[in-house]
């Protein structure tokens, strides 16, 4: 807190530590942080203290610490480190000592040894210039079990790394809980054994979990594409999102965003067409919803229509206009733009055209068919879809076709899981857990705010 210079009573200010500038319209676009700080997986990290713990350690010369997201939607922290003279630092035993001093969500994932921090002209350290980490994995410890063989393939592609031993620590190597998910996902279809995350935290490697793993009981079904009946039903994720919607009405809540900047010279036919081969590809892009007696289904609608069911629409700012300013605007009034389910198509898409070599792609998707992983793979296969018609290809068929589509998984969760209604299945079992191990909670937590709250959710809240 500082001195309001507007306050002549000696008021406070607080100091956010937020960088912004005005911009033509009037408005403040934020910029960054004066100080470094970043937010990892819902927490917020102050780099610098991190490079000062490290710089405490009597191993380590220099530090600079910092977040990569080298694999889409994989972001972590990264720490840089100069060896002091004669020292080769173990990274788990540097680890291990900050974690000493630091949360664990401030220890970094991965350490990085360099001769010297590469300085821009400046003299400040070149951030840019700062090599991709290579996790280290042991040479000795190959699999000696087809299901260690499975189990190190996995643990390799979910990381993003060529290989991996049987004795490395899937943790140590840069997974977190997300990628544990995804890497628990992935074992239950490769293996057909059951798997949850404490299990992996309790047996990171891939020996110790391969000695673990349960693959003599009963596993999940396999997820295999199906024969849709005439009504296909919602996920449970779909369920809640589409009653949502009909209890609250159309709203940008659930608006899914992606925003692309692209430069240099483009075909908006060509884009046009790779968009539509994206919305061939993937099914739930072409789902729209349906009630029947208060039941909602999924209809997906025929890959002929694509084309129609997401036009590209162009836009260009007004003459005399600062492009910019309009961009800006634009972007933010098309993600605001509500979804009806119960008639339109849950993705929406426009270009618009700043300059003849540059272009912004606004792509705005429902969480219905949607979320923050889906939007990677979505813009790989666009991109993919948009170099074949660029190189002349008219049909994109040929590129192997997802193994399943979503409306075969939300049969496949409902067999599952089974209808709540019913004692035996398990969601029934589930649902009595949770309302057993909930019972006695508060039905709202009492915070103390500095507003009343409002009877209606209003949405206008913001990030502290």
């Amino acid at each position: 807190f500082v001195a309001d210079p507007y306050d002549a009573g000696g008021g406070r200010m607080y100091r956010t530590g937020d960088l912004v500038r005005w911009t033509e319209s009037g408005s403040v676009e934020y910029v960054g942080r004066a100080d470094g700080q970043v937010k990892l997986r819902g927490f917020r990290i102050e780099p610098g203290e991190v490079e000062n713990a490290l710089a405490a350690d009597p191993e380590v010369r220099a530090a600079c610490v910092l977040v990569r997201e080298d694999i889409p939607g994989d972001r972590r922290l990264v720490a840089y480190v100069v060896p002091a003279p004669g020292a080769r630092p173990d990274e788990a035993d540097l680890a291990r000592r900050l974690g000493r001093t630091l949360p664990a969500y401030m220890v970094p994932s991965a350490f990085v040894p360099l001769d010297a921090l590469p300085l821009n002209a400046n003299g400040k350290v070149d951030r840019r210039a700062l090599p991709v980490p290579r996790a280290a994995v042991t040479t000795s410890g190959v699999p000696r079990t087809a299901y260690e063989e499975v189990l190190a393939g996995l643990f390799a592609d979910v990381l993003g790394m060529a290989a991996v031993g049987v004795d490395d620590n899937f943790f140590s190597l840069g997974g977190h809980s997300l990628l544990a998910t995804r890497l628990i996902g992935r074992t239950r279809a490769a293996l057909g054994a059951e798997l949850d995350l404490r299990t992996l935290f309790d047996h990171p490697t891939v020996a110790s979990l391969a000695a673990v793993l349960d693959t003599s009981g009963v596993g999940r079904p396999a997820l295999l594409p199906q024969d849709l009946p005439d009504a296909v039903p919602l996920s449970f994720a779909q369920q809640r999102l589409w009653f949502l919607n009909r209890l609250e009405g159309p709203s940008a809540t659930y608006n899914v965003p992606l925003v692309l900047e692209l430069e240099g010279p483009l075909d908006p036919d060509a884009l046009r067409g790779a968009l539509a081969d994206v919305v061939v590809r993937h099914e739930s892009l072409r789902t729209v919803f349906a009630e029947d007696d208060g039941v909602a289904r999924q209809e997906v609608l025929d890959a002929g229509l694509a084309p129609s069911l997401v036009p590209l629409v162009v836009e260009t700012p007004p003459e005399g206009e600062s492009a910019d300013a309009w961009a800006g605007e634009t972007v933010d009034r098309l993600t605001a733009v509500p979804f009806d389910l119960a008639g339109d198509v849950a993705v929406r898409a426009h270009l618009l055209r700043l300059e003849p070599a540059r272009h912004i792609l606004v792509l705005v998707l429902h969480h219905v068919v949607a979320d923050g992983w889906s939007l990677a793979p979505l813009s790989r296969d666009l991109g993919a879809a948009y170099r074949a018609r660029t190189e002349g290809a008219r049909d994109t068929s040929a590129r192997p076709a997802p193994r399943v589509q979503y409306a075969d998984y939300a049969l496949w969760q409902r067999r599952l899981l089974g209808d709540d209604s019913d004692p035996d299945s398990l969601a029934a079992r589930q649902l009595a857990y949770w309302q057993q191990a909930l019972r006695g909670a508060p039905d709202l937590l009492d915070l103390p705010l500095d507003r009343p709250r409002p009877a209606v959710p209003s949405h206008r809240g913001d990030t502290v």
